[in-house]
């Protein structure tokens, strides 16, 4: 589980914009992506960005 303190500091990596924790992944609104959740860590790096697409 991540926690609040953490989730307050992390941003999108490409556009500094907030992120919204949705089951196990980062959610960037403003960019729409994803960012995945491995063990407990959040991978914040846009190699590993998901594209939701047009949503």
């Amino acid at each position: 589980m991540i926690s609040k303190k953490l989730l307050d500091i992390l941003v999108c990596p490409r556009c500094k914009g907030e992120l919204l924790l949705e089951e196990d992944k980062l959610i960037c609104r403003t960019g729409n992506i994803a960012f995945p959740i491995k063990n407990d860590i959040p991978i914040v790096v846009m190699k590993e960005a998901i594209d939701l697409g047009s949503n």
